[in-house]
């Protein structure tokens, strides 16, 4: 059952504000750049019915706190400033969270993989209104990164400023 899995990702990363599981149409939730509506937990757990919906999770911003300062080991350098999104999309589980970077003075968003190794970071873009540079392995993933309408899967570099980063299906 594929929220199962997304709870345990939330605990194993220790996140403990376990929000609502739901499922919504991939294009849609990516789409939403604000909290995901919460679901009536009562009525059960929420699984994908299809390959074009993702099952959610929505966790408090201040809820991965803890998480950024264990992974980064200097508490307090990043502060999340959008709702993280926790998902499972196709069979395989993702976390993606917005934060700003109070050492390089940047947002930064940051998307991890869940594989049978453990968490892997998939992207990792820092952005300011002057220039966004980034460091995406995207390319076995459906997803690509959006930067001022441009989507990229693959590389390091920088390119032009932006105001936000978004993350979405590369097709």
């Amino acid at each position: 059952m594929m929220n199962k899995t997304l709870r345990n990702i939330l605990v194993g990363t220790g996140i403990a504000a376990v929000g609502a599981i739901g499922t919504k149409a991939a294009v849609d939730y990516f789409q939403n750049r604000g909290k995901e509506e919460v679901i009536d937990e009562s009525e059960g757990d929420a699984e994908a019915t299809s390959p074009e919906e993702v099952a959610y999770a929505t966790v408090e911003e201040s809820s991965v706190q803890e998480f950024l300062d264990v992974s980064f080991g200097d508490a307090g350098r990043y502060v999340p400033n959008r709702p993280p999104k926790i998902f499972d999309y196709q069979g395989e589980q993702y976390m993606v969270i917005w934060a700003y970077d109070n050492e390089q003075e940047k947002n930064q968003m940051l998307a991890f993989k869940y594989t049978d190794a453990g968490r892997k970071m998939i992207a990792s873009v820092g952005y300011t209104g002057e220039k966004t540079d980034y460091n995406l392995n995207l390319e076995d993933t459906p997803f690509a990164i959006d930067v001022n309408g441009n989507k990229l899967q693959s590389g390091q570099s920088e390119t032009e400023g932006s105001e936000d980063v978004d993350f979405v299906l590369a097709a």
